[in-house]
């Protein structure tokens, strides 16, 4: 038998079965892995703080911004007019910062810049920073006393590059309540939340078109600023003729093709008036800005007013004050006429419109997605809204009253004179009630009794009529789908 050497034996190869590549499929293989090694495009957004004696929020406002799960690439705090600390508290922060975020380091960097003397006021802070941020993409506004959630800053952008029809988006705005103290302070902030929370519900339920870009907290397109600064012939996007900038440019954005929305999620806080003097003094202000837009032949640029698509909430608004204003005094004079004369009869039937109110104002403070036991509570019980409710009364007549006096008002001053603590014309609305009261009481007294009569059986059916188409309004928007909507 024969022995076969073994290195005579050779183990069978393997034969290689994978398809070789053409040189075409190499270069377009190694193309697409190029490809995706390339850094995607990150659009820079510019935030914009103006900043006027806010030494006591410019701190957490800049600590919420650089702990945004989205950095913005620029943060310039435009500090104007200002006599207390806000430029030495916001200086700690400036300088670059380098956050990072999972796997990747974000980087940004804070500016802090005083202009002093500032005729412009909040207008002309944001007009220099605008000027500060004209490398970025998006301009993010946001006021010295607004926080932001975390993501706040994330949703906003991927909202605003989600549809290049949208010139800009504003936060749900609301009121942090943690830290207030006192029961009046206490009152207000509840009120503020819910009006707050009534309103952003009605934009959302509007195709979720914002009427006014608040500069609380809203991002912009630089594109289309740029655009309305030349349709309107302006040096800068925000102009100082305006009592509330935030409408007009708002207006003029939408006027130029764009959309104006609120986001569905992105959140801020915003600093809330916690005296009488304070909220009387902001509020009169943004009424008297939404009726300067309104009234037409008022200003320059009256194209589309006083039907502006942007208007027509603000109409419906005052429209609606009217209505709560008149039931309310018309209620109290004829119930106060009818007892004088013995001849008021009780029907339960009057209870429905303050229920149906009650019932509204519930299912709104169960739709605020960061809602509190007090939130509940001043919407159920009842006497809280309708006490705030006449405090808002006051706002509008006060408003109305001072734009129809044709009186040259500082209203920027009037709100920062109120908000240190100084003024009373947050009582006129009371005073002048109680002269009307007064006067319908001497006349109504010195009137014989069959012209009493007669009063009342005309004047109590007109009351049924106006109270029964305001209660079914509310109806409606009681029962009217929120569509998942949180505010």
């Amino acid at each position: 038998m024969s022995i076969t050497p073994i290195d005579s034996v050779h183990a069978p190869v393997e034969s290689d079965t994978r398809p070789v590549e053409s040189d075409m499929e190499q270069y377009v293989r190694r193309s697409v892995a190029a490809v995706r090694e390339l850094p995607t495009y990150r659009p820079r957004i510019g935030c914009v703080i103006p900043a006027y004696n806010e030494q006591e929020t410019i701190a957490a406002v800049l600590k919420s911004l650089l702990a945004q799960s989205r950095l913005p690439d620029s943060i310039h705090v435009v500090v104007n007019n200002t006599t207390d600390k806000t430029f030495r508290i916001a200086s700690k922060f400036a300088g670059k910062h380098e956050v990072k975020r999972g796997k990747k380091t974000q980087v940004t960097e804070v500016f802090v810049h005083d202009i002093g003397k500032n005729i412009d006021k909040k207008v002309g802070a944001l007009n220099h920073g605008f000027e500060l941020v004209q490398d970025c993409d998006y301009l993010l506004g946001v006021d010295g006393d607004t926080t932001l959630h975390k993501n706040t800053v994330k949703k906003l952008e991927e909202e605003i590059l989600s549809d290049p029809r949208i010139g800009g988006i504003s936060a749900i705005y609301s009121i942090d309540d943690s830290t207030i103290k006192g029961p009046i302070a206490r009152f207000l902030i509840a009120g503020q939340r819910a009006q707050f929370a009534s309103f952003n519900m009605q934009n959302m339920l509007r195709g979720r078109n914002m009427a006014v870009l608040g500069g609380q907290c809203s991002i912009f397109s630089m594109k289309v600023l740029r655009e309305v600064m030349q349709e309107n012939h302006q040096r800068s996007p925000w102009v100082k003729d305006s009592e509330v900038e935030d409408s007009l440019l708002s207006l003029q954005i939408k006027s130029a093709g764009y959309l104006t929305k609120i986001s569905a999620t992105a959140r801020a806080d915003v600093g809330g008036m916690t005296t009488m003097r304070a909220l009387d003094g902001q509020q009169v202000k943004w009424n008297y800005g939404a009726i300067d837009l309104m009234w037409p032949g008022q200003r320059g640029d009256t194209q589309g007013q006083p039907f502006h698509p942007n208007l027509r909430l603000r109409w419906a608004e005052n429209f609606g004050m009217v209505i709560n204003a008149l039931t309310r005094l018309m209620f109290i004079v004829l119930l106060g006429a009818s007892l004088s004369i013995h001849a008021f009869v009780f029907s339960p039937w009057w209870l429905i419109p303050p229920a149906v109110a009650i019932l509204l104002n519930v299912r709104i403070a169960m739709s605020m997605k960061n809602r509190t036991v007090r939130d509940v509570l001043f919407a159920a019980t009842g006497v809280p809204a309708e006490i705030y409710m006449w405090i808002r009364v006051g706002h509008f007549f006060r408003a109305w009253a001072r734009f129809l006096s044709r009186t040259q008002t500082d209203n920027w001053a009037n709100q920062a004179k109120a908000e240190r603590g100084k003024g009373y014309g947050y009582l006129l609305p009371v005073l002048t009630v109680a002269v009307i009261l007064v006067a319908l009481g001497v006349t109504w007294f010195s009137l014989p009794t069959l012209v009493q009569s007669s009063i009342l059986w005309v004047a109590w059916p007109v009351l049924y009529v106006i109270t029964i188409l305001q209660t079914a309004v509310m109806v409606r928007r009681l029962f009217r789908r929120h569509h998942g909507y949180k505010v």
